[in-house]
C-alpha cells in the first residue's frame, strides 16, 4: 500500500510533535512531506507538494483557504480538522472534513481519520478505472486511437491526441500541454500514458517527457540533444533514449 502524502498546518507546537510521532510509527500508512504554522505558507507547501491530506489546525477567520482548494489544479487534498474546541466540527464537516480530531489527540483518532482517507482515496481511483476502462473499450470496439482519457479524481476529460504537444511528469502527476497553450493535469504518473498514448506519434524522449511528433519542428545537437516543440517548447532527449528516438523518427520520413 502507498503511504498518504500528508501535510501539517497548526499553530500548535504539540499538534505538529504528535502527528510526527505517529508518522514515525506508522510509516506504512501515512508519511510527513511538510509543515506550516501559518495559512500562507500551508498554501504554498500545498500548492508545490500535491499532498493527499491535510492536517488543519487553525482558526480560520473566513472561507478564503478552501476557496483557495477548489481552484487547485489538481486533486484537491482531505481534509482533517484538528481542535480542542467541539463546536468546531460544525465548520469542518461543513467544508467536507474527511474526520475532526478532538484535542487532546490519541493515536487511535488519527489512524481512524487516516484510513479513511486511504479508504476514499481507493474508492475514487477505483470508479475513475472503471471509467477509463470503459472508455478505452469503446474506443476499441469502434477501433479509434484519436482520444486519450485524462483524469483527475474530480473529473475525466476526453483530449484529441493530435492537439497534446507534450507531457510531462510532475511527481505522481502527468500534465498534457495542449497546441493551444492549455495545460490538463491527470492523478495518473507518466508511465502509464506511455502505453496508452498512440505509439505510432508518441515517444518518451527522457523520463519526465513524451512527445507528439506532429508538433516536433527541430532536433538541435548543440549542447545535448533536444527536440524543439511547435509551441515553442525545447525538451532534452536522455542519452540512453537517443538511438532509439533516432530509429523512431527515420520510419516517420
Amino acid at each position: 500500500m502507498t503511504p498518504i502524502n500528508a501535510i501539517i498546518i497548526s499553530e500548535e507546537k504539540e499538534t505538529l510533535l504528535i502527528l510526527k510521532k505517529f508518522e514515525e510509527e506508522n510509516a506504512m500508512i501515512m508519511e510527513i512531506i511538510g509543515d506550516a504554522d501559518n495559512i500562507s505558507d500551508g498554501t504554498n507547501i500545498i500548492k508545490s507538494k500535491k499532498p493527499d491530506l491535510i492536517f488543519l489546525d487553525i482558526v480560520l477567520v473566513d472561507d478564503l483557504f478552501f476557496e483557495m482548494l477548489e481552484q487547485l489544479k489538481f486533486s484537491i487534498p482531505k481534509l482533517v480538522f484538528v481542535s480542542a474546541q467541539k463546536d468546531y466540527a460544525i465548520k469542518a464537516f461543513k467544508h467536507n472534513a474527511i474526520d475532526f480530531l478532538l484535542k487532546p489527540i490519541d493515536f487511535n483518532a488519527i489512524i481512524l481519520a487516516v484510513y479513511k482517507v486511504i479508504k476514499i482515496r481507493e474508492m475514487e481511483r477505483s470508479y475513475q478505472n472503471q471509467k477509463i476502462n470503459s472508455i478505452n473499450i469503446l474506443n476499441s470496439a469502434n477501433q479509434s486511437n484519436d482520444y486519450v482519457a485524462v483524469a483527475s479524481l474530480e473529473k475525466i476529460e476526453l483530449i484529441p491526441m493530435a492537439e497534446i504537444t507534450y507531457c510531462k511528469a510532475d511527481g505522481k502527476y502527468t500534465v498534457f500541454v495542449l497546441s493551444n497553450g492549455n495545460k490538463i493535469m491527470s492523478c495518473r504518473n507518466l508511465g502509464e500514458y506511455s502505453s496508452i498514448l498512440d505509439n505510432g506519434y508518441f515517444f518518451r524522449i527522457h523520463h519526465s517527457y513524451i512527445v507528439n511528433l506532429r508538433h516536433l519542428t527541430k532536433i538541435s545537437k548543440k549542447d545535448g540533444y533536444f527536440c524543439e516543440l511547435s509551441n515553442g517548447a525545447i525538451l532534452p532527449v536522455a542519452k540512453r533514449r537517443q538511438d532509439d528516438f533516432n530509429k523512431f523518427i527515420k520510419l516517420k520520413e
